[in-house]
């Protein structure tokens, strides 16, 4: 579908090859990007055909490349991590509009920027009965007043506000703003799809790496491709350090092998945050996959968050919960390890202290698992609040002065070790909660054992506690 192009640019500056007001100097006369501009910039798609990866949003039919083709999109909040084309995606929409478009970044603007853009648009509005949408990147970055400045303006439908974050929207993002706005989630490019994007750049004569006369080795853009995280930007940043800095040999070629482009990949920067949501469905990954005996699965989400800059000490804490949680009496020694893990972690500090928290990954993972101590704290918390507050029985309590004891406190007492088999005949529940189990062993590990230990005490004690049979 052809669309005129609009006639006001608008004064982002995300887009440096589009004509914006702002940042003129890196454009040709013609409003596409100069030759010096990065290379992810001069072979942004500039079409929704030429996006790769996201066919379940913008493929054929569907609803939001009906709306993007029609010029009738509605609020959306773009979420997906970077390099997956959310700027790429508001380039196109903004090449496709007859609206007037905006795009500001979250870190650069604040409220009165936000305010001048509303006001704006709202004289707009009403002079000329034009709709402007509003690109936000990082609108993550947005605090609640600033967000809460747009509100008003995407009800009353002044803008269309295309906010693009790569953190969960679901905690970023206002409720208020959030429902009134179409998530939209982009996915990281499969490794095939990043190969397209590669070798597209090669071939490229006008916009990409075509005139260098580049030779790249299908090995090493394969590996670039699985490196780079479905991170086009990346890719393509790399590659173009890689061909742009190669020495052409004596027939001009420049020639880059594996070797080559790895140095020039130099250390992957793995996507973590230490305090957003892929944090937590890390360290979750970590936990679920030692308690399914997946060793090998714990010890790559291990190095993905310590190589990632997480400290190991979280680590530690969240192992030694696991030792209580899911491994518990079935292996008691595992609390015992992971207790000394995090003082060796503490003291030893890192790179050496991973290979504490990865043997301890690894034990954990092969105990066997049990997570009746867990199931029955919460059942015995859940009594200790929900239930009446029963005194405690006098024969278990403390009788420390003569008031006391003349009181009944500690009557009837029976001291264990005074038992012949260890075991006395009381009930040491509370008179409401009499008879209780929360403790149900499994026949997995120690716990087994525990179990057999446990039941015969019980035995005992019922059979004192009721008396001698009656003929």
């Amino acid at each position: 579908m052809s669309v005129a192009r609009p006639r006001d640019e608008g004064s982002g500056s995300l887009f440096p090859g589009e004509g914006l007001s702002r940042g003129r100097d890196r454009e040709s006369p013609a409003g596409e990007p100069r030759p010096d501009a990065p290379l992810a910039d001069r072979v942004r798609p500039r079409t929704l055909d030429e996006i790769l990866g996201q066919e379940e949003v913008l493929g054929p039919g569907r609803p939001l490349r009906r709306a993007i083709e029609q010029d009738q999109l509605r609020s959306l909040i773009l979420w997906g991590p970077p390099g997956s084309g959310k700027t790429t995606l508001a380039f196109v929409i903004r090449r496709l509009t007859k609206a007037h478009f905006e795009a500001m970044s979250a870190v650069l603007s604040g409220v009165k920027e936000v305010r001048e853009v509303l006001r704006a648009a709202e004289e707009r509005r009403r002079r000329e009965g034009r709709r402007t949408i509003v690109l936000i990147d990082e609108i993550h970055r947005f605090n609640k007043a600033q967000q809460d400045a747009l509100l008003a303006h995407v009800e009353s439908g002044a803008i269309v506000l295309i906010g693009a974050t790569t953190e969960n929207p679901s905690f970023e993002v206002n409720a208020a703003l959030l429902s009134r706005s179409r998530v939209v989630v982009l996915k990281p490019l499969a490794a095939d799809e990043l190969l397209s994007v590669l070798r597209q750049a090669l071939a490229d004569v006008e916009r990409g790496l075509g005139g260098l006369d580049a030779e790249v080795d299908e090995e090493a853009l394969a590996f670039l491709a699985a490196a780079a995280d479905g991170d086009a930007r990346t890719a393509l940043n790399v590659l173009d350090l890689a061909v742009t800095t190669a020495i052409p040999g004596e027939d001009g070629r420049r020639r880059i092998d594996l070797a080559a482009l790895r140095q020039a990949f130099a250390r992957k920067a793995l996507l973590y945050d230490r305090a957003g949501e892929e944090h937590f469905n890390v360290i979750s990954a970590l936990h679920k996959s030692i308690r399914n005996s997946d060793a090998d699965a714990g010890l790559y989400w291990l190095a993905r968050m310590l190589e990632a800059g997480e400290d190991p000490l979280y680590v530690a804490r969240r192992l030694q919960r696991f030792a209580s949680e899911d491994v518990g009496m079935a292996d008691p020694q595992a609390l015992v390890l992971a207790v000394a893990a995090q003082q060796a972690v503490h003291f030893v500090g890192l790179p050496e202290g991973a290979l504490a928290l990865a043997e301890l990954v690894v034990y954990l993972a092969a105990a066997p698992k049990s997570n009746a101590l867990y199931v029955a704290y919460g059942e015995a918390a859940r009594d200790a609040l929900e239930t009446r507050a029963d005194p405690v029985p006098l024969s278990i309590r403390n009788a420390p002065t003569g008031l006391m004891k003349e009181l009944g406190y500690g009557k009837g007492y029976r001291y264990a070790h005074d038992e012949a088999d260890g075991v006395a005949g009381m009930e040491c529940l509370p008179e409401g909660l009499a008879g209780r189990r929360y403790y149900r062993p499994t026949d997995r590990g120690r716990e087994k054992d525990v179990a057999a230990r446990l039941e015969a005490a019980r035995l005992i004690r019922q059979r004192k506690t009721a008396g001698p049979a009656r003929g």
